[in-house]
């Protein structure tokens, strides 16, 4: 596609949009009696209309039926993890029996460490990221402790080389560096602070090369770009839902384990209530005999009010579908890159920490900016531009394609520009 900075390109686009029916879907916030330009999808998404009435359901059903609402209605509470199977095993390229909605992402990221981290001899170390999210540090580091394994030690912490973002050829090079030493890898999918979206496949290769086990927090991947866990043969991951996902704040979390480890009933798992045989579950004999497949990860019964939220979320996924998010998320965010890159005036007060290569990052650029970052980010704020600011002078910027247009991209350059003006140029 050929840019072009002007309003009337950024209208046509929006009017050839194959998605655009899908903004009427939600609930935009106001502020000065305008509709915001609502660019932190990364952070806490958008409420769906339909999300009320699916709540409300599950209100009306424990109105009418109290306790037996686990069995009776159209959604039985027992078997309400099932439902967002199909949806959750399309958007990361699994299977059924390797997904499941749970818990929220930080418990669920102590439970998937407590079976994949497994110290044996001297394959004791684990690699993340440099800056890596403080769930997934403080969750290695805390596994570590407890196995008697010192962080200080055995923590890897690659920094990229050029303190911005990785080449797949630094991680990859590391891991086969620490070889037999390695016991697991965990990185995000895209990385919070900068928008890098990892080669997932090429990681997880080369940490099974070397004998170790590779898993993703897909915080800020889920929802945001397609994925192929399954075929990848990924080990695990975990994700929250409340970002990309649209599903509330705080919502459920869920979590892949590849069919190669969740079909076996010996591999090392934490036991709950829920993860045993939902067959003889009520015979409450204490003798754990696991769920089929990932389910057997499952410690209680689902939070079915925020669960509903979720459900309500992932219809809107089914009917976009992720070929067509992705598609114009491309063309969306390679918009905003154009704008901020092509404009002289902003180009000069700026740095794009995101990488330029499209299939290299999601929805987010990371914007550095040069001089009175904060002073720009509360203008912007102020002028109903909804965004986030991570230190040191980053604003992270998120046209999400399930409700952003390119007239708001457009719309927000304009409003960035003459911020530039007053406090930086």
């Amino acid at each position: 596609m050929t840019y072009q900075n002007t309003p009337d390109f950024a209208k046509t686009q929006d009017q050839k949009d194959p998605l655009s029916r899908f903004r009427k879907e939600y609930h935009i916030p106001k502020k000065n009696n305008k509709e915001v330009i609502y660019f932190c999808g990364n952070s806490l998404g958008l409420q769906p209309k339909r999300t009320e009435s699916f709540i409300q359901n599950e209100l009306q059903s424990w109105k009418e039926h109290g306790v037996e609402g686990h069995f009776d209605g159209d959604r039985p509470w027992a078997e309400y993890h099932h439902f967002s199977k199909k949806s959750l095993a399309r958007l990361v390229g699994g299977l059924e029996e390797e997904v499941v909605c749970m818990n929220n992402l930080t418990t669920n990221l102590h439970l998937l460490l407590a079976s994949f981290y497994q110290p044996d001899g001297k394959r004791v170390k684990v690699m993340i990221e440099g800056g890596a999210f403080p769930s997934d540090h403080y969750a290695v580091e805390s596994h570590m402790e407890h196995l008697g394994v010192s962080p200080k030690e055995h923590l890897i912490v690659l920094q990229p080389a050029d303190g911005k973002t990785f080449r797949t050829e630094e991680i990859t090079e590391a891991i086969l560096k620490r070889g037999d030493e390695l016991a697991l890898i965990l990185f995000p999918g895209v990385q919070y602070y900068s928008g890098q979206y990892f080669d997932m496949k090429a990681i997880s290769e080369t940490a099974h090369q070397v004998g170790a086990f590779a898993g993703f927090d897909l915080a800020h991947a889920m929802g945001n770009l397609p994925m192929n866990l399954h075929d990848e043969n990924i080990d695990f991951a975990a994700w929250c839902s409340y970002k990309y996902l649209n599903s509330g704040p705080g919502g459920v979390s869920g979590i892949f384990i590849h069919q190669r480890h969740c079909s076996d009933p010996n591999f090392p798992k934490l036991k709950g209530w829920w993860g045993h045989d939902h067959n003889t579950r009520f015979n409450m004999d204490n003798q754990f005999v696991p769920n089929p497949g990932v389910d057997a990860w499952m410690l209680s019964n689902s939070n079915v009010i925020s669960t509903a939220a979720h459900h309500a979320s992932l219809e809107l996924f089914d009917e976009a579908g992720m070929a067509a998010l992705r598609k114009k998320s491309l063309s969306l965010t390679g918009y905003l890159e154009y704008l901020l890159s092509s404009d002289d005036l902003i180009s000069r007060n700026i740095d794009i920490l995101t990488p330029t290569d499209p299939e290299a990052r999601g929805c987010q650029l990371s914007v550095f900016i040069a001089k009175n970052g904060k002073q720009i980010y509360d203008g912007l704020i102020a002028q109903g531009v909804i965004l986030d600011w991570r230190e040191p002078n980053v604003i992270r910027v998120a046209p999400t394609p399930m409700y952003n247009t390119f007239s708001e991209v457009y719309e927000f350059c304009q409003i960035l520009k003459a911020l530039v003006i007053i406090y930086g140029a």
